[in-house]
């Protein structure tokens, strides 16, 4: 490091999926903020998650961890809560296991987190490392205003140098929201061209909730609890291009509106003269899903649009340019902790790329493939290597997903071709990819090395397999009224498969082995 790096602004946004930000390309002018600090700071375009999505993904950030190692891989049951270190915990906390907050208060940084995370998903353990927590309070319908007079005024009261503050925006989280006073800044402007009237009408022919007909699960229409920004942000349904439209203006109003706030925060780090010492983050937990895989306005699934995540990093140090190699976002922590001048934890997961960061060396902590897994709605696990994407759906959360899809996600970004079938040897790599990787994970813990841990209760079962083999996903209810709503919507025959699977998928192997 040529520059001391004296605060560190972590950004974290939630639902915000990169190729909804200018400097990813859109069209639309919703990130002007954000794409400044991407043009004098480093963007990240494969940076994904290695489970989602808001529990696991967060947990696997703070703790530096892969959910298969914490066991967190659910929004509730046995795998919504990290198992125990065992042995290994100290008296003070949790031995070499500790979090990314801890090792940033070791390096001499006061933490904070402003967010309603921990109260939201009761989620306390990651409030472990940070010496002080603030609940904006909304359970996660905070406005970005909001948030950003909490950070303001918490930078107010600390008035210092040398902080690690992280900091939750929740605008771009469905039900989409932002104040009817802010307007429309795209209400004259084309919805994405790649979803057609065509594609719509055959979604509306399918089951499961955030799909065309059914986007707010088994209700008909958004919700009479919902607020009148909610009804006027989003449509009930999805029947044509205009309704596609609507929800997405919805969502890329809330991330201009974010934005917005983002751009007066950093006005007041500069009028502090602390902007040009300050490390800032921007990123997400997961995606969101616009319409790909029939998933309207939410994070269910982990295909592309909701595992790979924006990332710019910006200050004092960093090299500018675009970053391409494969990273997981359990990187950041050693990354960070590096950069800084720290001491990474010794059994965390993640690889530091923090001479990629410097320009020292690009490929610095590169991976040749990357997986992601999900199983609180979907219940999935995803491999990313080369231009490729393989999903291996396990429980479809009654969306009647095929175990096996792969897809070029560089020819066919909104993964509307599914190559399964055509490519079949391409499939049998991915998934020995994905049978090395958990072999791996496995061996970690064996081995006792990295995120592995054999005094943990229950290692080395799969957190996955757990999920399945006992109350199933979190999300996923009222099965018995949502099969009604389907034979009542003309698609019997869903209700039918449905009722003997109750979501679960079976597998089968790839062609070319049949």
């Amino acid at each position: 490091m040529t520059e001391r790096v004296v605060n560190v602004l972590y950004i974290d946004c939630d639902s915000l999926r990169a190729d909804h930000l200018g400097c990813y390309g859109y069209d639309r002018d919703t990130s002007p903020t954000i794409d400044a600090l991407a043009e004098r700071g480093r963007r990240f375009e494969n940076h994904y998650a290695s489970d989602t999505p808001c529990l696991p993904s967060r947990t696997a950030l703070f703790t530096g961890r892969f959910g298969f190692h914490t066991g967190v891989m659910n929004h509730g049951g046995l795998n919504a809560d990290p198992r125990p270190i065992g042995s290994r915990r100290d008296f003070r906390g949790l031995g070499d296991f500790h979090t990314w907050p801890e090792a940033m208060d070791r390096a001499g940084y006061d933490t904070a987190l402003i967010s309603p995370f921990p109260s939201r998903h009761g989620a306390y353990h990651v409030l472990d490392g940070f010496n002080e927590w603030i609940d904006t309070g909304e359970n996660g319908r905070e406005t970005a205003e909001e948030v950003s007079a909490a950070a303001t005024a918490w930078l107010d009261d600390t008035g210092g140098d040398d902080w690690y503050l992280h900091l939750n925006f929740w605008d771009p989280h469905t039900p989409y929201r932002t104040p009817l006073s802010y307007g429309n800044p795209f209400a004259d402007e084309p919805a994405p061209e790649w979803l057609t009237d065509e594609t719509i009408a055959a979604h509306r022919d399918l089951p499961g909730p955030f799909s065309a007909r059914d986007l707010h699960f088994y209700w008909s229409g958004v919700g009479p609890e919902e607020s009148p920004a909610v009804k006027d942000r989003m449509p009930d349904e999805i029947r044509d291009r205009e309704d596609f439209g609507h929800l997405v203006d919805g969502y890329d109003t809330g991330i201009r509106y974010m934005d917005d706030h983002i751009g007066a925060l950093l006005d007041v780090l500069d009028e502090r003269d602390a902007l040009a010492e300050t490390l800032i983050v921007v990123t997400a937990d997961h995606g969101e899903s616009l319409g790909e895989r029939n998933v309207y306005a939410d994070h269910a699934t982990a295909d592309e649009l909701t595992v790979n995540l924006p990332l710019i990093i910006a200050g004092p140090g960093v090299e500018p340019g675009v970053d391409t190699e494969l990273r997981y976002h359990l990187d950041l922590p050693p990354t960070v902790v590096e950069f800084i001048g720290g001491e990474p934890g010794p059994r965390w997961d993640g690889t530091s790329f923090a001479d990629a960061l410097t320009g020292t060396d690009a490929t610095a902590g590169g991976r040749t493939h990357v997986v992601t897994s999900t199983a609180a709605w979907a219940v999935e696990r995803t491999v990313r290597w080369d231009n490729y994407l393989l999903v291996r759906t396990f429980h479809d959360a009654y969306k009647d997903l095929p175990p096996t899809q792969l897809f070029d996600v560089e020819s066919d970004p909104h993964l509307t071709t599914d190559l399964a079938e055509a490519k079949p040897g391409v499939v049998d790599r991915g998934i020995r990819h994905l049978d090395t990787w958990k072999s791996e994970r496995l061996m970690d813990t064996a081995r006792d090395r990295a995120g592995g841990n054999p005094d943990a209760p229950r290692s080395p079962a799969d957190p996955l397999w757990e999920v399945l083999t006992g109350d199933g996903p979190f999300h996923p209810d009222g099965l018995d009224e949502y099969l009604d709503r389907l034979r009542a919507t003309g698609r019997s025959d869903h209700a039918e498969t449905l009722e003997g699977t109750k979501g679960f998928v079976t597998q089968n192997w790839p062609a070319n082995d049949r």
